[in-house]
């Protein structure tokens, strides 16, 4: 199991086990930190120490075996497989040059120390400096938090609003920042993968061009090598992508963090003071704890976490509520309190004190009952009023943009990747789908709409769709077989998927296959490889119900299944499967992992055509 995705909508919980997944997202980066400095320490040596070269290439190799990179999400794709093997067969081809002691090793500065060091301090370096910042915002919010909640009621409304206002400026910040730091560890944790595998791939490069007795094994190598650099390239693409639907939900969550509230068997979950009374003459004191009600079993949980004191907690309460009064002013000098009746303990009552008035009336509803439970999903907004459909005039769209793209524009370099104008796009998409004009409309013989302008009207109406092509219900069951199983077991499982969605979508699904198939087999020409394909119409064609940093890092995932449909469409969508698969499709640790998948084609040229993603509708 990989690390943990961090969800955005945790950073305004700021729960324990949400820091619990922060400190192994900080603990991976300096693991990645300290690996960085042992192989800049072991580099120099192959420099300075050619005498003990051989024991310098030991270390280091020694250095590249013993390190993995870690990964978010349940499983890797062949892909990161590749990469992350990848630092194993870099060290097993050290080992083969030991006996090479009289050569010189050159470019090692350029070529792998000065990028890893570089990485190692803008990136590194910077979320250190941010989980600083975050620390530091951190304390300032819980202590003026603090300083607010224990100022009495009594005092005037003025003071109380002014102070209230400057906490809740505070609580903004911090959330913000709080954003911010989870974006940056995520991104840092995605991007090392390239950018500490490509200095290797470079270094290893100039390594083969000074070794003479090497040029055999250079050669033996260079298979592998070009799949890497496949493999280096489809995970930068996917990076890209990724990042900027990651970008795209902190911005949402931003806007409405409250209407980004995941599903949750939990009603309500936060930060709650609890008075624990002592015995006289010492009063109370009010103890932060996080607390957890579970509505139907009338369960509450807390348990004592205070971030000055590292991050440790106490040992957890539980008890079963019995009912949950309003205190006011008047009978204690604190506000936004809560009376807890226990109903296991009777005669016990614990008094609760809320952040803030709304946060005491939304665990007031949730005790009582009246809390609705929201289910997060993703909306997709009908750009200009399009109402797509698959019936007669949508299929009439889609066999009218595949003619005109293979007749005049089958060759276009960045084909589906480079976009039209919006507003032509929208104004062709409206003439396709218009019942009285569709028919007259002839893309492949008019020079009216330009190639971009036809792929992007054919993208637009598959996203316009009120449900993806390979819907909702099936989502979760085309991702399970893209991460595990031999490439066997992968088109077995995805074959028999595919007839299980409906007759419509299982036909249109079978047209694009067929489409896309042509377009890579052009790639010389067009550079849109089977893998670039993937990229572009893996979330058009299947996306999640729920919008999640989680769901988000499955996209890799989704571009695999487009990939593998792609591939094997004349098998998948020539003839139904003949029963279920014949290999299970659970995830499964102790699966041993699949060849990598650019191995069936190694005469396919390399992924060149990298756009950081797919870009925006061009404006006039």
């Amino acid at each position: 199991m990989g690390l943990l995705p961090l969800e955005f909508s945790d950073c305004y919980l700021d729960s324990p086990a949400f820091r619990d997944r922060m400190k192994a997202h900080e603990a991976e980066l300096e693991k990645t930190n300290r690996f960085i400095k042992e192989l800049s320490k072991d580099g120099k040596n192959l420099i300075t120490a050619t005498k003990n070269l051989a024991v310098a290439q030991r270390k280091f190799a020694q250095s590249l075996g013993e390190f993995k990179f870690e990964y978010i999400g349940d499983a890797k794709t062949d892909d990161e497989k590749c990469i992350d093997e990848s630092l194993q067969e870099f060290a097993s081809f050290l080992k083969n040059l030991e006996e090479q002691r009289e050569i010189m090793l050159f470019n090692i500065t350029e070529t792998l120390l000065k990028p890893l060091e570089k990485f190692r301090k803008e990136q590194l370096g910077a979320a250190k400096e941010e989980r600083k910042k975050y620390e530091k915002d951190t304390e300032k919010y819980y202590s003026a938090l603090e300083k607010v909640l224990n100022m009495s009621a009594k005092k005037k409304d003025q003071q109380l609003q002014e102070a209230d206002n400057q906490v809740e400026v505070m609580r903004l910040h911090f959330h913000e920042e709080s954003l911010e730091y989870v974006c940056k560890l995520q991104e840092i944790q995605e991007k090392k993968k390239f950018d500490c595998a490509e200095p290797m791939l470079a270094f290893f490069q100039a390594v083969f061009t000074f070794y003479h007795q090497g040029y055999e094994l250079a050669q033996d190598f260079s298979h592998y090598k070009t799949k890497l650099q496949i493999n280096i390239q489809n995970t930068r693409n996917r990076f890209d992508g990724t990042r900027s639907e990651v970008e795209e939900l902190m911005k949402k969550i931003k806007q409405n963090p409250e209407a980004h509230k995941r599903n949750s068997p939990l009603s309500i979950e936060g930060y709650l003071y609890v008075q624990e009374k002592r015995p006289p003459p010492f009063g109370s004191s009010w103890v932060k704890k996080y607390c957890i009600y579970l509505k139907e079993q009338k369960i509450f949980n807390m348990v004592s976490f205070d971030h000055r004191s590292g991050g440790k907690t106490g040992e957890p309460e539980s008890f079963i509520l019995k009912s949950c009064t309003k205190k006011t002013g008047d009978s204690i000098d604190k506000r936004f309190c809560l009376e807890l009746e226990v109903a296991d303990r009777p005669g016990l009552i614990i008094t609760v004190q809320a952040l803030s008035e709304d946060d005491r009336k939304q665990w007031m509803q949730a005790m009582g009952g009246k809390e609705p439970v929201c289910k997060l999903g993703r909306t997709y907004s009908k750009r200009e009023g399009i109402e797509a459909h698959l019936d007669e005039v949508g299929f009439s769209l889609l066999k009218n943009c595949i003619s005109a793209v293979e007749s005049r524009g089958i060759t276009d370099q960045g084909l589906y990747r480079v976009v039209g104008v919006s507003s032509r796009v929208i104004k062709l998409v409206g003439i396709l789908m218009d019942e009285k004009t569709y028919s007259e409309v002839d893309l492949s013989s008019s020079d009216e709409w330009d190639i971009k302008t036809v792929t992007s009207a054919l993208k637009q109406y598959l996203r316009s769709l009120p449900e993806p092509l390979m819907t909702y219900e099936l989502y979760k069951e085309f991702i399970v077989p893209a991460k595990c199983g031999t490439p066997e077991s992968r088109v077995d499982a995805i074959h028999y998927l595919v007839y299980k969605l409906p007759e419509k979508n299982l036909e249109m699904l079978g047209m694009i296959m067929k489409h896309l198939a042509n377009v890579s087999a052009n790639c010389k020409q067009n550079l849109m490889t089977v893998a670039n394909l993937g990229v572009v119409f893996g979330p058009t064609l299947m996306r999640p119900e729920e919008e999640t940093v989680a769901a988000i890092m499955d996209l890799k995932f989704q571009n695999i299944v487009v990939e593998i449909l792609i591939e094997n469409h004349e098998k998948i969508f020539g003839s139904a499967p003949d029963g279920s698969p014949t290999t299970p499709v659970a995830l499964s640790s102790s699966e041993p992992s699949a060849p990598p998948r650019l191995s069936k084609k190694p005469n396919q040229p390399p992924a060149v055509y990298n756009p950081s993603v797919e870009l925006q509708y061009e404006t006039e």
